[in-house]
């Protein structure tokens, strides 16, 4: 367990990074650098909820500087290694450690109806999925940060007219504003990854409905950008376009061309077409 900080001249002890094992097949690299696990925990803004989730919290370095402020902690891990870890070193009254798996896991079951955020240093081999599953909930998280692989991060937060716009994008932003924070490099992990990681922040829109079936859109998005180098009016075959639809201008565009509200409108135009969401 790491010794006491001193927050007032930034002067950190390092913990002691050999009491859990990094697992491979876990996506496992422990940030040993205090500074920008700190850093990390105040991405958070506290607005509009009163409880985190962690998940991935390894060996507490996050974890330590959540339990710190003014906010109910679950500190969620897969690893049953860190999950003892966690309950001998950081015993708290605010801090649940809780066995699980994210991805599996019945959100119903956290901070009963009450809203809260997600942060974390997220595992990389399923860092898309972690986000994918957090849009399925949006109705309880306001705010989502946390550090992924740097390319990852960029790619939820990228704006259109880049290659590396597309599916996540496109989905993530449809309800949350995003924002790129900083770079973190291999260095400060152990092990250290191969590349390097990116912090990000989530935060809901205040109107994060739109004004379209909401499957259907997630179905539009996918399917334009299967094929994102082709025009919308190819890559949406599928879709049984009318002779009267595809003379529109928007399908003479490839899907990386189009925004966020673009898309949405697009969805539009493909219902009032009268193409069935059930197809």
């Amino acid at each position: 367990m790491a010794k006491n900080i001193q927050k007032s001249n930034k002067t950190y002890s390092k913990p002691n990074q050999g009491e859990v094992r990094a697992k491979k097949h876990l996506g496992q690299h422990f940030l040993k650098d205090e500074v920008i696990a700190e850093r990390i925990g105040d991405t958070l803004t506290l607005e509009g909820y009163k409880n985190v989730l962690e998940i991935g919290p390894g060996m507490g370095v996050l974890t330590k500087y959540l339990i710190e402020k003014d906010v109910a902690v679950i500190a969620m891990d897969l690893d049953s290694e860190s999950i003892d870890y966690l309950k001998e070193n950081y015993p708290n009254k605010n801090l649940e450690i809780l066995e699980g798996d994210f991805l599996k896991f019945d959100i119903t079951q956290l901070f009963g109806d009450e809203q809260f955020a997600i942060t974390g240093n997220f595992p990389y081999n399923i860092s898309t999925q972690i986000v994918f599953k957090m849009l399925e909930w949006k109705d309880r998280i306001p705010e989502f940060t946390g550090m992924f692989q740097k390319e990852v991060a960029q790619r939820i937060c990228e704006k259109e007219g880049s290659k590396a716009y597309g599916i996540l994008s496109v989905l993530t932003q449809a309800f949350y504003d995003a924002e790129y924070l900083f770079t973190v490099p291999p260095s400060v992990f152990n092990p250290p990854p191969k590349v390097d990681s990116g912090v990000l922040r989530l935060t809901r829109k205040k109107d994060y409905s739109i004004p379209c079936d909401e499957k259907f859109f997630y179905r539009v998005v996918k399917t334009a950008f299967q094929q994102r180098r082709k025009t919308l009016r190819n890559s949406l075959k599928s879709f049984d376009l009318s002779d009267r639809i595809k003379e529109d201008i928007i399908f003479g565009q490839r899907p990386e061309q189009l925004s966020v509200s673009e898309f949405i409108a697009l969805t539009q135009k493909l219902e009032n077409d009268a193409i069935s969401t059930d197809r």
